[in-house]
């Protein structure tokens, strides 16, 4: 694959996976088959991902959030928080890109993986782990594992939605495509389940949790 090409697909995998287009965020997949001969043949792909990481500056309304709510941020596995921004490494994940003009929805698929990584929420002698990240760029959705205090309480479950309104332009360095300007914030599900799981009523819905940096290695 060209380093065009190559940069083309990355920035489609980039600019779906953030909710940057609507079109991609909010329509259905198309209705067909595995064998279906609608399906266009794709614009670009990448394959692999080789590496890279999702970096995320934690907004001072959501740290303030959980200092009012009495929740000590922390990390998991390979994460780091550093300077208040939390980073995932990017262990793995493909895409594939349709021309935006076509019909075939969503035109942005695959995934972005962060396994072995993950952010903590304690307060008391309750710790909530979320954890194996995945980023669908056909929804901008973030999905990840949930445990409390070790137990298992949900498997890739829907946690953060990104949007990418205040997004800036791709940049691409060596074999590194670079998105900021995403925001992340706390879905519905997941501000349900800390609710719940920290007896409050305090967490809201879509707050902003902070702004993302996606570094994606496209090349080796």
């Amino acid at each position: 694959m060209s380093r065009t090409i190559a940069g083309v697909a990355a920035a489609a995998l980039l600019v779906g996976g953030v909710g940057f287009s609507a079109v991609a965020a909010n329509a259905a997949p198309a209705q067909h088959s595995a064998a279906s001969k609608s399906i266009p043949a794709p614009a670009a792909a990448v394959p692999q991902l080789y590496g890279g990481n999702t970096a995320v500056a934690l907004d001072k309304g959501f740290t303030d959030a959980l200092t009012q709510l009495g929740l000590t941020p922390g990390v998991t596995g390979t994460a780091t928080l550093n300077n208040g921004s939390v980073a995932f490494p990017i262990t793995g994940g493909s895409v594939v890109y349709w021309n935006p003009k076509s019909k075939y929805r969503p035109y942005v698929q695959g995934i972005i993986e962060h396994d072995g990584s993950g952010l903590s929420l304690t307060a008391g002698g309750t710790t909530v782990d979320l954890s194996n990240f995945t980023i669908n760029p056909g929804n901008s959705k973030l999905y990840g594992d949930v445990s409390v205090n070790g137990k298992v309480a949900a498997t890739q479950a829907y946690l953060f939605d990104l949007h990418g309104q205040t997004l800036k332009p791709l940049k691409v360095d060596g074999n590194n495509a670079i998105l900021t300007g995403t925001t992340v914030h706390i879905s519905p599900d997941a501000a349900a389940l800390l609710n719940k799981t920290f007896n409050t009523d305090k967490v809201p819905s879509e707050l902003l949790v902070g702004v993302a940096t996606i570094t994606a290695q496209i090349a080796q």
